[in-house]
């Protein structure tokens, strides 16, 4: 057995254990997509029929043999979040009553975990999300990208050597951490894609059709390049090349005079 099959098992001995008040539970994450490793865990959106309070999910977990209960994120809101452990294997289910669930579905929240989930008990709410998320509608893409490009303009081009001095570590990462994951909100919004993770990027981005070259490894270059200047370049060539591709809106268009300038100063 491999080690998806074997967190697919426990995910469906979870999911068989819920009372019947439980209408949906949907598997996310890597088990979905057959791609779980040594350190992935389960993950699984439950939706009750009604609104439920913390114990209450704790009580519905522990029924389904989790041990070493806890919860993160804020509290006293619809959704109720679980994590624990079932035969040694660690799980983080998160609750959604069914009204609110149908909301965030409707508000595309969560929309990639979903679209590529995978039922293990089910009364037609998966199916029929899954049939609305199929459609990513292009006034939403075009959305995306002007709003991702909006930080690349309106002050001089030159404003980008304030943070290749010495001392500037942090501000220069800040400006490369939300510089790629706007260059992947673009991409993945020219390829009608719903948003993933960071995480396993490199398979993510391959197939994708709309891309720079490279992208994978232009961003780990971006991202460990020791010497400040380069790794600035390499991030403003990536992200020109980004909106070189991307459809020409009002943000687009000046991101595209402002981060030519931007790499030629830089050089």
């Amino acid at each position: 057995m491999t080690r998806n099959d074997e967190l697919l098992a426990i995910a469906q001995g979870v999911a068989d254990s819920f009372p019947p008040e439980i209408v949906e539970v949907v598997l996310t994450g890597s088990v979905s997509r057959g791609m779980a490793d040594d350190v992935s865990d389960i993950e699984m959106l439950v939706v009750p029929d009604q609104p439920l309070e913390l114990e209450a999910a704790y009580a519905i977990a522990a029924g389904a043999g989790l041990e070493r209960l806890d919860s993160w994120g804020a509290q006293g809101q619809p959704a109720k979040r679980v994590s624990g452990y079932r035969e040694g294997q660690p799980l983080e289910l998160i609750f959604w009553p069914r009204e609110f669930a149908e909301e965030k579905v409707a508000d595309r929240v969560s929309a990639e975990a979903i679209a590529n989930g995978l039922s293990l008990r089910t009364s037609g709410l998966l199916a029929a999300w899954q049939e609305h998320l199929s459609v990513y509608p292009d006034e939403l893409a075009a959305e995306r990208i002007e709003d991702a490009a909006l930080p690349w303009g309106g002050f001089t081009p030159a404003g980008l050597l304030t943070i290749v001095r010495p001392g500037e570590t942090l501000s220069r990462l800040e400006w490369t951490l939300d510089g790629v994951l706007r260059v992947l909100r673009i991409v993945y919004a020219m390829n009608r894609l719903w948003e993933p993770t960071t995480k396993r990027l490199a398979v993510r981005v391959e197939p994708l059709a709309i891309k720079p070259e490279r992208l994978a490894e232009r961003i780990e270059e971006a991202l460990t390049e020791r010497d400040p200047r380069q790794a600035l370049l390499t991030l403003t060539e990536l992200q020109l090349e980004t909106v070189r591709l991307a459809p020409r809106g009002a943000n687009v268009d000046r991101a595209r005079e402002w981060l030519a300038a931007g790499a030629e100063l830089l050089r």
